[in-house]
């Protein structure tokens, strides 16, 4: 280096001289000439660098260099001296002053020795850049040097650079000692190389350093580090009779290292028994190997004997009781602990909060805070972060912003794991914005802070920015691990973008990165794309299918619509003699509910209620909608009125059930019963309300609450909501209404309000509306056959013919194919399902004689007429009444009506709830309009009559 070393000391570069943690302004070193030649007495000095501080020192040193007395101490004993004492307070700047002054002294006996104390000052206080320098400077390097520099690169987390300067030294032929080998050993452990460790353990021995008690704690040290906690054992063994307190804590903090914690207390037993008396950091030890929940009461017991020894009163014991006591989740006893200390730093406030957020306790935690800053104590990192955290959980973002303003303030906003912090607050608060704001800030992120902001856009559906986040990690040549792949594959299902969840899958398989929650969550996305074939693929390629799995798979196959599918998957599963959870029970209920197979469905519910699930939550929800849409809407209300914990999801669920059923009515009062809770009502109740309004044809009630959403509570309508009170319109016939709110949307309307209005005008026969809706519906919408056959239908009501020629003649160039309608019907504990004009059923002919036997009896002794208005071909009126006939629906019903009289059947075919018992057919129709004889209202709930009455096939006809 062509610096020469006085010019470095005396012009240190500006980079070096960071900020001190030593907050006195330094007093300017004189030098007399008399103090370079008299003799000297060290006595005073060495005292104040030993009992007294930085300042005190260098105020010392100062007048007796200025004073009219010779100093009574030799030079480069004062420079030592103080040198020491900024290594050991770590005050940076004031120790690169004393090199100035080294540098430009003259006087200076032994360069050798005092270089030496620059490079352990340097490395003390983490300048590793000025240490190198100063070492490669020296032009004779003592044991002590080589020491001292080799400790540095430990200290600093370069445990590979310790070693290579190890092996120079070596070269030199250098002679070794007991503290060479010390920290060599200890780089062996950080790097984990159990080899080159095993080669200093077999030198130590060679130069006699083995049974040295120094060296055997760090060999104990860096073999449980290496895994090779029985060796370490065998050494602890070996020194029988030299076992002091530090070998003691070293075999116990080998056995914490290694995640044995009982066994690490059982050799805490044994050094009580041997009659030596723990030290604080023996203590602060045992105490960490019992924050497990389960060694609560050894933790306990621990506290008595620290109570006994006087321990208590020491800041790091106590601090470790409150972690302990935490972490057991006893946050009283930390409390008092806390309460009780004598003194209290930064780390006792920081332990205490984190423990509340551990607890969950984050109001708590939010009191506490205030609480430490009347009392004078300020916040330091650690406290910020679990103050974030506590604002995150409970959701409170105005007081994760006052916090996020002091650690502005404070200058921690651009701490890494502060940062972090902020951007999973933001991201539960769904603040992207802002989360995106504290990303851009972080000056030196790294792969943590990048997955966090992916999963934060991730889970405030941001798919799209997740995508452009994800190819700047990978500009920034960040990694990729599960979690962020388990975002960007959510991104993708979220966007319905299949062909990126391939791209992901090759790069998965590429990589050999598969595992089981990797071909789980690929089961979702895939069956979230609607890519059913992949996911059942994927699902059965997985060996060792866990309870996930299974779930996964379910629920793929009932959002789909393949819900008979879903319930023989689920029946599979109970083969498997996996233990089923609350999860895997609730996925599977959706199938239940479409299938309306109500036997099931109570199997479910006495399984949940044998395994000891509660039905609260999400579980009662599920059921309500289960029974509600099986037609069993008495057990709905049970369930409802069963749960103590009403939340806003129950009740959503069952104002929903009482709409499927009609009960429009009722779903108000419901919903005025919630209001009385002071609960809050969202989107998805509003949705539930207006719902149960049009199909009970309640026209003002459902205007009332419409309004009453966007002006009371301020709720922008969805798509969906408009939807439902187009269709509330539109069956009151108030279709001028309706189409004027659809033309005053401020966003475009989508395809199912404009198909809510078309079908409107086809049962009022509207042409106007119906022609604008059609043509707008089909251009919003065109590849959807449902589509078209509403379109053909509303023209084939009207006579249109021509019409109906070119819709059909579209569907065929667009390849396009109308799915047949299919009821079902569960007879047996089994469900049977048809579709129009079935013959694949095997009691096929039996089933047509027996509808054909009540078809004679309804026009004998009936006066049946078939109502072939509802039959939208162009063809004979013998063909059109063959066709009512061959119904899905009636075929169901005269299949469950082969039964005997004594059979007890309960089930849904298409909308309509279907019981029979012995010779009586009930049938429930919530959406039903047109009827011989109307109620008031024009809707009728039930239609109870013996089988020979007209009613029972008659109301099928207009289902």
């Amino acid at each position: 280096m062509a610096t020469s070393a006085q010019h470095f000391a005396v012009n240190p570069p500006s980079t070096l001289l960071g900020p001190s943690n030593c907050n006195f302004k330094t007093p300017s070193l004189q030098i007399s000439k008399n103090s370079l030649i008299k003799p000297i007495k060290t006595r005073s000095l060495k005292e104040i660098c030993r009992e007294e501080s930085l300042e005190e020192g260098f105020r010392s040193l100062s007048s007796s260099f200025t004073g009219q007395n010779p100093p009574q101490f030799r030079l480069d004993d004062a420079y030592s001296l103080v040198l020491e004492l900024c290594a050991r307070e770590k005050c940076l700047k004031q120790g690169q002053q004393i090199h100035t002054h080294i540098a430009k002294s003259n006087a200076v006996g032994d360069r050798v020795f005092l270089s030496t104390k620059l490079v352990f000052m340097y490395g003390k206080c983490g300048s590793l850049l000025n240490a190198e320098k100063v070492f490669d400077r020296m032009s004779e390097r003592s044991v002590f040097a080589w020491n001292a520099m080799i400790g540095a690169y430990v200290a600093k987390g370069e445990p590979f650079e310790a070693l290579e300067l190890y092996r120079v030294m070596r070269v030199y032929g250098v002679p070794l000692d007991a503290h060479t080998l010390f920290c060599v050993v200890k780089a062996c452990g950080k790097l984990k190389n159990l080899c080159n460790g095993s080669e200093i353990h077999a030198l130590a021995i060679k130069l006699g350093l083995g049974d040295h008690v120094f060296i055997a704690n760090s060999l104990m040290g860096m073999y449980a580090k290496c895994d090779a906690l029985d060796v370490a054992i065998r050494l602890f063994h070996r020194m029988s009779g030299r076992k002091n307190v530090v070998l003691w804590n070293s075999i116990i903090s080998a056995y914490i290292a290694s995640g044995q914690f009982i066994e690490a207390l059982r050799i805490f037993g044994e050094m009580l028994e041997a009659g030596l008396s723990p030290s604080t950091y023996t203590f602060v030890m045992v105490l960490q190997a019992c924050e497990d929940m389960s060694l609560g009461k050894v933790g306990m017991e621990i506290h008595a004997t620290i109570l006994k020894s006087n321990h208590h009163r020491h800041v790091y014991v106590a601090n470790s009781m409150i972690v302990m006591y935490t972490r057991c989740g006893k946050i009283g006893e930390a409390l008092r602990i806390f309460y009780a200390m004598d003194e209290r730093d930064s780390i006792s406030g920081s332990s205490m909060l984190s423990g509340f957020v551990r607890n969950g306790l984050y109001n708590e935690a939010l009191e506490f805070c205030q609480e430490m800053q009347e009392a004078g104590l300020k916040p330091d990192q650690g406290s910020v972060v679990s103050l974030l955290a506590a604002s995150a959980r409970s959701g409170n973002l105005m007081c994760g912003m006052e916090i996020h303003a002091y650690a502005l303030k404070s200058g921690l906003d651009t701490d890494l794991q502060v940062g972090n912090t902020l951007i999973d607050l933001y991201s539960k608060c769904s603040k992207t914005n802002y989360m995106d704001s504290v990303f851009q800030k972080i000056p030196k992120k790294d792969f943590i802070c990048w997955i966090t902001v992916i999963a934060g856009h991730a889970q405030n559906n941001c798919h799209l920015r997740v995508l452009e986040l994800f190819r700047e990690a990978q500009l920034e040549k960040e990694g990729v691990d599960k979690l962020m792949i388990g975002s960007i594959l959510s991104a993708c299902s979220g966007l319905k973008c299949i062909s990126l969840a391939k791209e992901i899958h090759g790069y998965i398989l590429r990589r050999q990165l598969s595992d089981l929650v990797l071909h789980n969550t690929f089961v979702d996305v895939y069956g979230g794309c609607g890519n059913v074939h992949y996911a059942s693929r994927i699902f059965k390629l997985i060996e060792a299918k866990s309870i996930v799995s299974w779930t996964s798979m379910i629920s793929c196959y009932v959002n789909n619509g393949f819900s008979n599918e879903a319930l023989d998957l689920f029946l599979s599963l109970k083969e498997t003699g996996i233990d089923l959870d609350s999860i895997a029970l609730m996925s599977v209920l959706p199938a239940v509910a479409n299938l309306s197979a109500l036997w099931k469905g109570k199997e479910i519910h006495g399984f949940l209620i044998r395994k000891g699930f509660i039905p609260e939550g999400s579980i009662a929800s599920s059921l309500v909608d289960m029974y509600a849409s099986c037609g069993i809407l008495d057990n709905s209300l049970r369930v409802f009125n069963c749960t103590r914990d009403k939340d806003l999801v129950l009740w959503t669920s069952m104002i929903n059930a009482y709409g499927m059923h009609g009960h429009g009515k009722a779903a108000i009062d419901l919903f005025k019963q919630m209001e009385d809770e002071n609960l809050v009502p969202d989107h998805v109740t509003f949705l539930a309300l207006l719902y149960a309004c049009s199909h009970s044809g309640l026209v003002d009630e459902g205007r009332k609450f419409y309004e009453a959403m966007k002006n009371e509570y301020q709720l922008e309508p969805w798509p969906e909501h408009y939807t439902c009170l187009v269709d509330l319109l539109g069956r009151a016939n108030h279709l001028e209404e309706a189409f004027q709110i659809v033309e005053r949307m401020h966003t475009e309307p989508t395809a199912e309000i404009w198909r809510a209005l078309l079908g409107a005008c086809r049962v009022h026969s509207n042409k106007k509306f119906g022609e604008i809706a059609a043509r707008k519906l089909l251009v919003l919408d065109p590849e959807s056959p449902r589509n078209y056959v509403l379109v053909y239908n509303v023209f084939a009501a009207t006579g249109r013919w021509d019409d109906v020629a070119e819709i059909r003649m579209r569907m065929k160039g667009k390849q396009l194919k109308k799915d047949p309608a299919c009821s079902w019907i569960e007879v047996g504990n089994k469900v049977h399902t048809f579709i129009a004009r079935d013959r694949s059923h095997p009691q096929s002919d039996e089933i047509y004689e027996k509808l054909r036997e009540i078809i004679e009896i309804l026009e004998r002794e009936g006066g049946y007429v078939a109502q072939t208005k509802f039959v939208l071909h162009d063809v004979e009126e013998k063909e059109k009444v063959k066709m009512l006939h061959g119904h899905s629906e009636r075929l169901a019903i005269a299949y469950a009506l082969l039964g005997t009289p004594e059979d007890s059947i309960v089930s849904r075919v298409g909308s309509a709830l279907v019981e029979i018992s012995g010779d009586i057919l009930k049938i429930h129709i919530p959406e039903f309009r047109v009827i011989t004889e109307p109620k008031a209202d024009g809707y009728s709930n039930y239609l109870l009559c013996p089988i020979k009455c007209c009613r029972s096939i008659c109301v099928l006809e207009e289902l």
